[in-house]
């Protein structure tokens, strides 16, 4: 639950603050402009980032998030359907398998699912094409071996290990992004704001500030695993 609190406590600030996270969506985009796929379901969907960058006619778009406060703010329009719904409950696309989707799209979220294998699982259910964007432990790394912090996320080995019980034959693509700074400072209060902290305090104040001091880039790392699924035949 306190994750979901995180994310709708700074729903209004979010756009301003994730740069990345519209990297990526737009990386997504790239995969599937060709193909248009006119129904598509969005795995946490936010404020629709996702759904602002498709420039083409939808049919059905629906999308699903655990937080209130980012689902007041995504774009409503006849072909949009939203649902509070959390993505690490056991049977949460269920009620999804007669829509008959063209594509299951997720940009930046499954990085904070509970159990990853089980929530690959509910989608792989759906048997519709993907393309999932996680981010994976190289995020933040030189600032988690600075702070002696395990990484927050699983590693791009274990994720890709577990997608390929559900999607073999999906193409696995590495990205890495880096995100400059004028000050730690700036760095920390980005982190706060974007959501990319998952809501996780590690670090006491006095760590904190230690962290600040010794931290040697201007900037931070970012490692995502995107897997796509071509269109069926």
């Amino acid at each position: 639950m306190k994750i979901q609190l995180e994310f709708s406590k700074h729903a209004n600030a979010y756009n301003q603050y994730n740069r990345i996270q519209e990297r990526v969506v737009k990386r997504v985009i790239e995969k599937i402009a060709k193909e248009k796929p006119m129904r598509m379901l969005d795995i946490g969907c936010g404020r629709g980032a996702l759904y602002e960058r498709v420039d083409w006619k939808l049919e059905k778009f629906v999308g699903i998030d655990f937080a209130q406060g980012m689902l007041a703010l995504h774009p409503k329009s006849p072909e949009v359907t939203l649902y509070q719904k959390d993505f690490n409950l056991l049977g949460c696309c269920e009620s999804f398998k007669e829509e008959k989707f063209e594509r299951i799209v997720s940009a930046s979220s499954l990085q904070w699912a509970e159990d990853l294998s089980q929530t690959l699982s509910e989608i792989a259910s759906l048997q519709t094409p993907v393309s999932l964007a996680i981010f994976t432990s190289g995020t933040f790394k030189t600032l988690h071996e600075t702070a002696h912090t395990p990484p927050l996320l699983r590693s791009l080995e274990e994720v890709k290990s577990i997608a390929k019980t559900y999607f073999k034959d999906a193409e696995y693509t590495t990205l890495n992004y880096t995100l400059a700074f004028s000050s730690v400072r700036e760095m920390f209060r980005y982190m706060k704001q974007s959501g990319v902290g998952g809501a996780r305090n590690l670090l006491g104040i006095q760590e904190m500030k230690r962290l600040m001091r010794e931290y040697p880039l201007g900037y931070l790392e970012y490692e995502i695993l995107l897997i796509h699924e071509e269109k069926r035949a």
